[in-house]
Order: structure tokens, then sequence, then C-alpha cells
């Protein structure tokens, strides 16, 4: 396959991977979370999970913000179509959730009546009052938010190995080295 020299430039390579680590961090914190006895160390992963939803929020919106500026270059022409579909579809989906997912989680978590402290230092304003039967379907929507969030990150490691050993090509690369 050619070697196009066409990469991700430093800013959108740094983007994904802070964009990865939270994403992989809040994953693991909210199954371990909801499985952990009642306490400090309970109330310490809500804490850090909450936070970490309004930087990777915030994050996102940057994110989108900067590629809006600065498009990504094409994939590889010989990627079949079906592939290449997928694959936006697969970003399209992530982009959307990592905005809606948070938004969700406030909202669910203001219902309830939990206060959103931001990395200890600041607390976010409740956006609807407590209500029980709204926390319920809220909470419940944010799981399964972070259930599809969970496939499609699966979704796209497994394409990123697949492109990488089986394809032989430069797509994962693109985004790890910029080469």
């Amino acid at each position: 396959m050619q070697d196009d020299g066409i990469a991700y430039g430093a800013v959108a390579r740094s983007f994904h991977w802070v964009t990865a680590a939270l994403v992989l961090t809040m994953i693991a914190a909210g199954f371990v979370m909801l499985d952990a006895p009642s306490g400090a160390i309970q109330n310490f992963l809500f804490d850090y999970h909450r936070s970490c939803g309004v930087v990777l929020f915030a994050i996102t919106l940057a994110r989108i913000a900067w590629r809006m500026k600065n498009p990504p270059a094409p994939m590889d022409a010989e990627i079949p179509f079906v592939q290449r579909s997928v694959a936006h579809a697969v970003h399209g989906l992530l982009y959307l959730l990592l905005l809606a997912q948070p938004l969700v989680g406030w909202i669910g978590t203001s219902a309830y009546g939990a206060k959103i402290t931001v990395f200890w230092l600041f607390v976010l304003p409740p956006i609807v009052d407590k209500n029980k039967e709204m926390a319920d379907t809220y909470l419940g929507l944010h799981i399964n938010i972070g259930l599809l969030i969970t496939a499609l990150v699966a979704m796209h490691i497994g394409g990123a190995l697949y492109h990488h050993f089986i394809r032989r090509d430069r797509t994962l690369m693109r985004m790890v080295r910029g080469a």
C-alpha cells in the first residue's frame, strides 16, 4: 500500500489520546463504582467519574471545533467503501454520544439530588429539581449510553488493530505517530 504521508497533526492526536484515556478510565470507574460498597471509595469514584465527564465534555467541544477548522485527511482510497462507511458512522456516533452522555449524567445526577463536584474545585449547579422518577430514567439511560460507548470504543480499537495487523496499512500509525 502506498504511503501518502498524510497523517493527523499533533493537536488532533493529543485530543484523541486524552479523550481515549478519559473514556477508558471513565468506563472502568463506571463499572467499579456501581458495585463498590457504599462509602468513601464509592463516593470518590462517583466524584472522579463526574469530574472526568465534565472535562471530557469540554474536550469534545474543543475537539469538534478543531476538527471543523482542521478536517482530517481522507482515508486511503484502497480501504473498502463499507469499512470507510462503518468508520465514519462509529466516529460520528462517538462524537454525538460523548456530547450527550455528560448532559444525560448531569440531568440524572441533578434529579437524584447529588452534587457534581469537579475535581473537588467547584460544584456544578443542578439543572433540574430533585425527582426520583426522572433520576431513575436518566441514570438508566446514562448506563445504557455508557454500554453503547463501550461497544463503539471496542469497535474503534478493533478496527485500528485490524488495519495495523491484518491490512498492514498506515491507519493506526497516522494517529500514533502522525506519520
